[in-house]
Formats: C-alpha cells, sequence, structure tokens
C-alpha cells in the first residue's frame, strides 16, 4: 500500500530526474468503446467481510454490512481520457453548479483546468507519464480526483456510483449468490486486469475481458482504483484494530470517499471483495477512475 502511494509521489517528480527500467514504455494502443451501459436489478449486497472469514483484514472492513440495492444502470467502461476531453472543451472546469462550493473553491483557488496526469502543448495534450510525455491515449482510463469524477458525473447527467452499487455490480450474480472476484471465484491473475505492479501506465480500457463481472461490467478491478460517491464511515459495530487503532479512525472525518478495485500499482494481495480505499476528493494524485450510474432503464 505504502509503495502504491509513494508512486504518486514520484510521478509528481520531473521525467528528467528518473531513469526507466527496461520495459516501462506504456501500452497506447487501442480505441474508445461506444458508449453502453447495462442494468444491474435490485439485490443485496454484502460489504466487507465477518469475523474469521478473511485470513487478514484491515479494521474497517469488519463486521461488515448486507445492503439491499435497487435497480440502477452503470456504465460498462471506464470514462476514458477522450471522453473526459469532452468536458474539458465544454468549459466545465469552469461552471460552479457542476461542483460542490468546497471543490470549486479547490478549481479556482489552484487554477486547475484539466486533470492532473494531462499536460497541454498549444493545440494538442500530452500525458503526464513516470518517466515521459506521451500524447494523450485516448482511450486509457482518464485518472482524476473524486471532486473532478463527480462534476463530470453531473455534467454527463449522472452520478458516481455508491459502494453498495459498486459490490453490486462487481460482485452480484443472476443467481443470487455473489462472488470472490468480478470474474467469479478464481485467484486473481494477469488476464483478470492490470494490477500487481505489473504496468507503470494504465492501458486501453476493456483490455481484459475475461475480468467482467456477471452483468459484463469491464475493469472494476485493476487499471485504475474506482471512485463512489460513499463518505468513508465505519461499519455498524466498527471496532479499531488494537495494534494500529488509529488506522481507519481517524479518517471517518466526513471528508473522505471511499475508492474499491485497484490500479496497475497495486499488489495483488489487496485484491479482495472487502478491502476498502481512501482519500480526500480533491487528492489529484492518485491512480483513479470512475464510471456513471444512471437510474435503471
Amino acid at each position: 500500500m505504502h509503495q502504491e502511494t509513494m508512486l504518486y509521489m514520484w510521478h509528481q517528480l520531473p521525467c528528467e530526474h528518473k531513469q526507466a527500467p527496461p520495459g516501462a514504455a506504456p501500452d497506447v494502443g487501442g480505441a474508445t468503446p461506444a458508449p453502453a451501459r447495462v442494468t444491474v436489478p435490485a439485490g443485496r449486497a454484502t460489504l466487507g467481510a465477518r469475523p474469521g472469514e478473511i485470513r487478514f483484514g484491515w479494521d474497517n472492513e469488519f463486521p461488515g454490512a448486507v445492503v439491499d440495492v435497487p435497480a440502477f444502470a452503470i456504465d460498462v467502461h471506464d470514462v476514458t481520457n477522450e471522453q473526459f476531453l469532452a468536458f474539458v472543451d465544454a468549459g466545465g472546469y469552469q461552471r460552479p453548479e457542476l461542483w460542490s462550493p468546497g471543490a470549486f473553491a479547490w478549481v479556482q483557488g489552484e487554477g486547475i483546468e484539466h486533470p492532473r496526469f494531462w499536460s497541454r502543448h498549444d493545440v494538442t495534450w500530452r500525458w503526464r507519464g513516470m518517466f515521459d510525455e506521451i500524447d494523450l491515449p485516448p482511450a486509457w482510463p482518464v485518472y482524476v480526483s473524486h471532486a473532478e469524477a463527480a462534476a463530470y458525473a453531473r455534467w454527463a447527467g449522472a452520478r458516481l456510483p455508491t459502494e453498495a452499487e459498486y459490490h453490486r455490480a462487481a460482485f452480484g450474480d443472476p443467481s443470487g449468490r455473489e462472488r470472490q472476484h468480478p470474474w467469479g471465484d478464481a485467484p486473481p491473475d494477469a488476464s483478470r486486469g492490470l494490477f500487481d505492479f505489473r504496468s507503470w501506465s494504465p492501458v486501453a480500457v476493456g483490455r481484459h475481458p475475461a475480468g467482467q463481472s456477471a452483468w459484463g461490467v469491464h475493469d472494476l478491478v485493476g487499471n485504475g482504483w474506482e471512485w463512489t460517491s460513499t463518505v468513508f464511515e465505519p461499519f455498524d459495530g466498527f471496532r479499531p484494530m488494537a495494534s494500529y487503532p488509529e488506522y481507519s479512525a481517524d479518517f471517518f472525518d466526513g471528508q473522505h470517499f471511499v475508492m474499491k478495485g485497484a490500479s496497475p500499482a497495486t499488489d495483488a494481495a489487496l485484491v479482495r471483495r472487502s478491502f476498502r480505499n481512501w482519500f480526500r476528493p480533491t487528492y489529484p494524485f492518485v491512480y483513479a477512475t470512475f464510471r456513471c450510474v444512471r437510474p435503471a432503464e
């Protein structure tokens, strides 16, 4: 976990201060898929884990919760750089009605006009990679803060999924049971998604069809954490872990949002259904993307 967080800081260092290891060249192939969404029927979602259910979990994963989730429609793919560029070109960063007051104050105060991982060169856009800048790959998932993701969703007439909706889309099954992973109960491997430090960069969305969920939703694990609209809070019955009591409790402040899934730099040991990640809404450095949710169709 700390290694991935350190990568966020290293990513911001000037490229000339870093030396790329062999095999670090990004995979920029692929095209943005046509917009598509699927309806996930109403059902139950199990969040977190019960004590004794997994070998290890952080205190915020316990004692879990079972939630009834109404039907909803969710994007099959994460929002791509190409799709987010339309929001930028439409003046999305200058429209206060798309942002919460705090988020818009952040945008104005910091002079933010585009995602942190982008840079503008006259009329062209570049992606600020770990070791070099490259032409903006249109089909890669866009990496943005929660504030930017929520603003885009409002602009698109949609919203971000809740933590429970993510669980339902990722782990639900038409049979009524719940899977351990979006693809089923098999352990995570390279065919299912981009995680486990296998790349310094994302790849085009939809590149790992073997990892899709029962409803046909792609990339729910890997290629970028998934922002949710759920504030990071304890489950009923939460007890701080004795060896590290402040691990989660210090962040139950109403100012952090839950992320699910995994990024290319996430260790495979963290690819478990109950794992919860979280960050402040205006933190722009995390490898996090998003998808939109709308009323059931």
